[in-house]
């Protein structure tokens, strides 16, 4: 739905060449469009012909409360760069309210839309343009293709955090339905644009513009679809109602092509990975893999050049524009911005009468929410620890989380569950995530050896609690020269011991990783013996 967030800092964009315009993969993106909000880099000039290469235009259609300047700072000038002719819309506008769109009910902001791809054909003389549409604007064109004669219009329709199948965010699908059922569904929609959100109530699962245009199709034969999700998107609920199954329509999950791409609805917008997969899907003849590397939504310290293959048939390489840094030079070129481990340690996990009890650290310079979720009796429940909210800091070196929460959804009678903990990172913090059992024996988990040996080979052993059976995790974390950030998982068997039961590993280290790892030792529990998980974090140089 919503394709802005809240203010982001952020430093001046960089200078390009007259041939090539800047492109910010930061969160200063979805400001830079905040003065002039009908304007993006490389979007409408009206004089540009399509090549042979990209011979149709492509129209870019904004999310909710958004404008074409501040949803498209990154993208427009991305694909002019890459030789196509860009041109984009704001709509759906309220009067008086300049800076947002997307606010009037879809089938009204689709009439726009349709003049709009009118007005883009007539003026590059073709028959067909491509969509690239974001939240919002993966909804409201199909009525657009539906019934405003879109279909034959449109060629390739590429959506960002799609949601074919509606949101349940803050439960507006439980309100849309239970407004149905007592005929009260024409109120509700009245009140949503009584206060100047007419589209509102329409995201709704099961609301009567879903219902209608996912009658028509839902995806129209003659339109090739690509659909970008992302497992962390906050608003589009659950993330997989992005997907749809049909002969013309590619699902891809974002964090299945790259893992550390942790942006959330907001961030696709500005995401390198994201930039490729789109232009993939834009010139498939030309389609190169992407460059995977840590992206939070604040955008990522050392973005990956991305564009496309030479031109089929010898038409010369389109070239690799470089991202162009928009945070201070030294965020960007300080080797520590990107090396400081999370140091996210759980050290107690409880769960009764629907609360969860915890108390976990993570490094001072953590910042932002760390996203949990328990999974217990069949149900998964999220929630969200605010660092600045429920955090202590400890000497400015590590910071403190207590949380006792009640959580809404979580059974009274759960005992038990596991427990996923994932922090995106930030500029200057390693992402990481921990994934245990809440219950109420101890797994006494124990490391008693960890070391890099001259060899490369590290060395890590341990005991865990006679009753653990299974195996322990050990993940290291290190960073590449380049800045990107991997792990490398080593399940190990544990073995019975006399007083306790132990583990032991050896493996050969990646080059990057030799001049110090950070450990996660990880049990995640044994359900059968009511042992918790427990976990370790530990840094380790030769």
């Amino acid at each position: 739905m919503l394709a802005v967030a809240g203010a982001l800092l952020a430093g001046p964009v960089s200078s390009a060449s007259a041939e090539e315009l800047p492109v910010p993969f930061d969160g200063s993106a979805l400001l830079l469009g905040g003065a002039e909000p009908d304007k993006a880099p490389g979007a409408n000039d009206f004089s540009c012909k399509p090549s042979a290469a990209h011979p149709k235009p492509v129209v870019l259609v904004h999310g909710l409360l958004a404008t074409l300047g501040s949803n498209w700072q990154t993208m427009a000038p991305l694909l002019k760069n890459n030789g196509f002719c860009v041109f984009g819309l704001t709509y759906g506008r309220q009067t008086g309210l300049n800076q947002v769109g997307g606010l009037k009910p879809m089938p009204e902001s689709a009439e726009q839309l349709a003049a709009f791809v009118d007005k883009v054909l007539a003026a590059t003389d073709t028959k067909q343009v491509d969509l690239l549409g974001h939240s919002e604007g993966t909804v409201m064109p199909r009525w657009y293709l539906s019934f405003l004669g879109g279909a034959k219009k449109v060629d390739k329709y590429v959506q960002m955090t799609p949601l074919w199948d509606g949101t349940q965010l803050a439960g507006i699908d439980t309100l849309a339905s239970v407004g149905k059922t007592l005929g009260l569904e024409g109120t509700i929609n009245a009140t949503f644009a009584g206060v100047g959100c007419g589209s509102c109530p329409q995201f709704a699962r099961g609301s009567d513009y879903l219902n209608r245009v996912n009658a028509s199709g839902p995806a129209i034969p003659s339109v090739t679809y690509t659909g970008i999700a992302t497992k962390y998107d906050e608003l589009v609920i659950p993330y997989q109602s992005g997907f749809l199954n049909a002969p013309n329509v590619k699902n891809i999950l974002l964090q299945d092509v790259c893992p550390t791409d942790y942006s959330e609805h907001a961030a696709v917008a500005y995401s390198p990975t994201v930039a490729q997969l789109i232009l993939n899907a834009l010139a498939p003849k030309q389609a190169l893999p992407p460059q995977c590397t840590v992206t939070t939504p604040l955008g990522t310290p050392s973005p990956p050049k991305v564009g496309l293959a030479p031109e089929p048939g010898g038409g010369g390489a389109t070239p690799l524009t470089p991202a162009t840094p928009t945070t201070p030079p030294a965020a960007t070129t300080d080797a520590t911005a990107v090396r400081n481990p999370a140091k996210l340690t759980v050290r107690r996990l409880a769960i009764s009468e629907g609360r969860i009890d915890l108390l976990a650290e993570i490094t001072g310079r953590a910042t932002g929410t760390i996203e949990g979720s328990v999974r217990s009796l069949g149900r998964t429940t999220p929630f969200t620890i605010d660092l600045a909210n429920d955090g202590t800091r400890r000497g400015g070196k590590l910071t403190r989380v207590k949380l006792n929460r009640r959580l809404a959804g979580l059974s009274t009678e759960a005992t038990s569950g596991i427990v996923t903990f994932t922090y995106a990172g930030n500029p200057r913090v390693r992402p990481d995530n921990v994934r245990l059992r809440a219950a109420d024996g101890k797994s006494l988990l124990r490391r008693s050896v960890s070391r890099i040996e001259k060899s490369g080979d590290l060395v890590a052993s341990g005991t865990v609690a006679l009753r653990a059976a299974g195996v322990v995790r050990v993940r290291m974390g290190y960073v590449e020269p380049s800045g990107a950030v991997r792990f490398k998982t080593v399940k190990v068997p544990i073995e019975p011991g006399v007083r306790r039961n132990t583990w032991s590993m050896r493996t050969r280290l990646p080059a990057a990783a030799r001049d110090q790892v950070q450990l996660s030792i990880q049990y995640t529990g044994f359900e059968r013996r009511n042992l918790r998980g427990e976990q370790l974090a530990k840094r380790v140089r030769p």
